[in-house]
């Protein structure tokens, strides 16, 4: 998997895009959460849910179909919380959000792949080019002496282009939404 410090980079990347359909920090900020929500399936390790299976890592939370599921669920709970924010737009943003998280996994240089079509299918698939180094499931691993090559790969494809994109965003004139 890409680390848990990378994948938030995708809502940053999107954030500035949402703006003019009332995106703000708030849904961003939730849209940061989203794109770590798929490696709660990692809790099944202790529980010993193999990592193959349905439920297993990289499986179903992993899927579109999750994705579609987590940000339905989402749109519908938030709309109070964000009444100027369009559902379409909180909905799509949040979708976008999740899901990056299997797709940034399917680039990674290890694992079994990613089950994007779970439930329908439990198939596992990289993509055919994989720069970014994986990150190991294990805190303890991950300190001991794989965080900087793993924080170096992130860096150089995950959080530099997604800052890019932020900038671009910003700088490309996407207005908030209007409030009036």
């Amino acid at each position: 998997m890409a680390s848990a410090i990378a994948h938030p980079f995708a809502a940053l990347a999107l954030a500035p895009y949402f703006r003019r359909f009332g995106i703000g920090v708030g849904l961003a900020f939730i849209g940061a959460l989203c794109t770590i929500v798929p490696d709660i399936d990692v809790l099944g390790f202790r529980e010993g849910v193999p990592y193959a299976s349905l439920f297993g890592h990289r499986g179903f939370t992993h899927s579109i179909f999750f994705s579609v599921m987590l940000a339905t669920l989402l749109t519908i709970v938030l709309r109070p919380a964000f009444p100027r924010t369009r559902p379409m737009a909180c909905f799509v943003f949040l979708f976008a959000c999740t899901v990056s998280h299997g797709l940034l996994d399917a680039l990674t240089d290890g694992g079994l792949g990613v089950a994007f079509f779970s439930p329908f299918s439990n198939q596992r698939y990289f993509f055919p080019w994989h720069p970014i180094a994986v990150s190991p499931l294990s805190v303890t691993q991950f300190i001991s002496g794989r965080a900087s090559r793993v924080l170096a790969s992130e860096l150089h494809w995950v959080m530099l282009p997604s800052l890019g994109l932020c900038l671009l965003g910003w700088l490309g004139g996407s207005k908030p939404a209007r409030t009036d």
